[in-house]
């Protein structure tokens, strides 16, 4: 490896040579923090000794004898076909060009000799042509307007974050400069020492050294990302002419912007979940891509499957194949995860309940360009939907089980036919159920186990969303539309809008009494869950105490569920009864409420429950 170390002052950076941005570098994504460190660390020493000798003239021979040089940092180029690319440092470069502009913007202020030769340093002249050391092409028109001093509310920033953060930085620059350079003899002295005895490191580096040195010479004001470090470990691999040619990074860029937008650095995200569906078969081996994946996916164990280290045929394959076609699903499973729609359902049940095993096991099911694609986004997740809540009900979920579980099931769905994805779950399900039970064999569900299941042993998001999808189902085959959106019945817990628990056995004498007097045995039945139901607000707080014929009335015009018990519910609904024949319900309105009926109701609803997780 060759790496050629070369000290220059600012003056020598911006003198020549035009940067321009490589493949490896991020946008300009320097704010305020970055910025106003690096304006303290280049006054520090110039406001100390400025302090000294403010009497003497500026020139260069006074700076040069009596202001000590300040090192700045090490930038990174490497050249290819004649071009210097910035592998390393254009964030401490950029905001470099940017203090240059605003000290020529005061030149100008203060009428001094020095204009010329600061603009010098912001770029030179190519023909026709003005163009800019740090050489943003797509960002030319929002450097061209902050040079001209074009008011930055009226600057261009609609190419991006780097145009953003540009103008947001130069407002900083240009604040913190006026406040320290307040006169002419001040400013053309900082002029003098900025240019130099500010000293920065080129580190000029082989080509096929670039992605090392990048991984392991950081800029220090934004740590990069492990998919950032990957993207210049893989992409170094590829000729430049390549690159371009077959718009390799822009496939990169384009889907890193869409994976991002979902959330800031979502793209470690799917690789994460990628790694996982194809190369781990156990949650131990997942835990490997928790961390520094980057790292991983180049280790002697992962380059036998991968072939990724120092083939670039192999990068070249999979960039235009496992990489394309898994973010672009990853991106479909996104934009459905959460949404409230018919299609893909199963995704909003997964979101509701706090849920990202989707993304792992659908990247895991599916094949580069899978025929199968939308059945299997659609089958995996209800059926990650139903494996979670038949533990849940059945007082067999354990959250770490349940993370073991997911990478079994995707061991067994992995590249397999859709029609494999239930018989695979109710494996795993069955064997879960079983070890939490401490028996040889389990089935799917069954009463016994859903029995005494209520609000003690379980969280109160879950019961929401439990009778949230109690009250869809009734709506669907009741063919009348949903009295809240399944969200709102989840989520909203304000004492207005919100949605509570409501035990339907008020905590009185004349219930207290059905349980023989038993405060042990009542509080374990009243909070099964054929014993509550969801109110909305202020319902809730109203009908607290009430006794159950009191209680009937405030169901009136709530959820589906609760007016089951109203006779008023029956009367004439011809869609009700075809509902109760259709699936052999048990459903009739209840006048009085004791242990029996208590039992009966969450017979109703263990039966309601084998109709839609069964």
């Amino acid at each position: 490896m060759d790496i050629s170390p070369d000290k220059q002052n600012i003056n020598r950076v911006f003198s020549d040579t035009a940067y321009y941005i490589d493949f490896y570098q991020r946008d300009y994504r320097w704010t305020d923090e970055p910025v106003v460190r690096l304006l303290d660390d280049i006054f520090f020493k110039f406001k100390e000794q400025y302090a000294r000798s403010e009497a003497l003239d500026p020139s260069l021979e006074t700076i040069t004898k009596l202001y000590p040089w300040y090192y700045l940092n090490t930038y990174v180029t490497n050249e290819v076909d004649g071009r210097t690319y910035v592998v390393d440092g254009q964030q401490r470069l950029t905001t470099l060009s940017l203090i240059l502009m605003k000290l020529r913007h005061m030149a100008i202020h203060f009428d001094s000799k020095l204009q010329g030769w600061i603009e010098t340093k912001v770029g030179g002249q190519h023909g026709y042509e003005r163009h800019f050391w740090m050489n943003h092409i797509g960002h030319r028109e929002t450097q061209k307007a902050i040079f001209e001093g074009i008011e930055l509310d009226e600057v261009p920033v609609d190419s991006g974050i780097t145009a953003q953060n540009m103008v947001a930085n130069y407002r900083i620059i240009s604040a913190n400069l006026d406040r320290e350079l307040r006169d002419k003899r001040c400013f053309e002295t900082f002029v003098f020492y900025f240019l130099n005895r500010l000293v920065l490191i080129n580190l000029a580096v082989e080509q096929t050294d670039v992605s090392m040195v990048f991984e392991v010479i950081n800029d220090r004001g934004v740590r990069l990302r492990p998919y950032e470090i990957l993207k210049g470990k893989l992409l170094g691999q590829i000729d430049k002419i390549e690159l371009d040619r077959d718009n390799y990074n822009e496939l990169w860029e384009g889907r890193a912007n869409a994976i991002n937008a979902f959330k800031d650095d979502e793209m470690d995200a799917f690789f994460r979940f990628y790694l996982k569906a194809k190369f781990a078969n156990s949650r131990k081996e997942g835990q490997r891509f928790d961390g520094d994946y980057h790292r991983e996916m180049f280790s002697p164990n992962m380059d036998k499957q991968l072939g990724l280290l120092h083939k670039p045929a192999k990068v070249k394959a999979f960039l235009k194949g496992d990489f394309d076609y898994y973010t672009r699903l990853f991106i479909k499973l996104r934009e459905h995860y959460g949404k409230d729609q018919n299609k893909f359902r199963g995704m909003l049940y997964n979101e509701l309940l706090d849920l990202d095993a989707p993304f792992h096991l659908v990247l895991s099911a599916c094949t580069q360009n899978d025929p199968e694609e939308e059945e299997k986004i659609s089958s995996i997740s209800y059926e990650i939907d139903r494996f979670f809540t038949l533990l849940q009900i059945q007082n067999a979920y354990d959250s770490n089980e349940f993370a073991s579980a997911l990478f079994e099931i995707s061991a067994k769905i992995r590249g397999k036919p859709v029609d494999t994805i239930r018989p695979a779950f109710n494996e795993v399900l069955k064997e879960t159920i079983a070890s939490r039970r401490g028996v040889q064999e389990a089935e799917t569900l069954s009463y016994s186990a859903f029995r005494q299941t209520g609000r003690l042993n379980l969280n109160i998001r879950f019961v929401r969303y439990f009778f949230a999808r109690i009250d869809e189902f009734l709506a669907k085959e009741m063919k009348v539309g949903v009295r809240h959106p399944m969200r709102d019945l989840v989520t909203k817990r304000g004492n207005v809008t919100g949605f509570h628990v409501e035990h339907i056995l008020a905590r009185n004498d004349e219930n207290l009494e059905h349980f023989g007097n038993d405060e042990e045995r009542f509080e374990q039945q009243r909070n099964r869950l054929g014993g509550i139901l969801l109110l909305k607000g202020k319902d809730n707080i109203s009908s607290n105490n009430e006794v159950y014929s009191q209680k009937l009335k405030s169901y009136a015009n709530t959820l589906l569920w609760n007016e089951t018990l109203r006779t008023d519910s029956y009367k004439s609904k011809l869609d009700m009864r075809a509902l109760m024949e259709r699936h052999n319900l048990a459903l009739k309105p209840l006048e009085q409420f004791g242990p029996d009926e208590l039992e009966e109701r969450h017979r109703l609803l263990y039966d309601i429950v084998s109709l839609i997780w069964g």
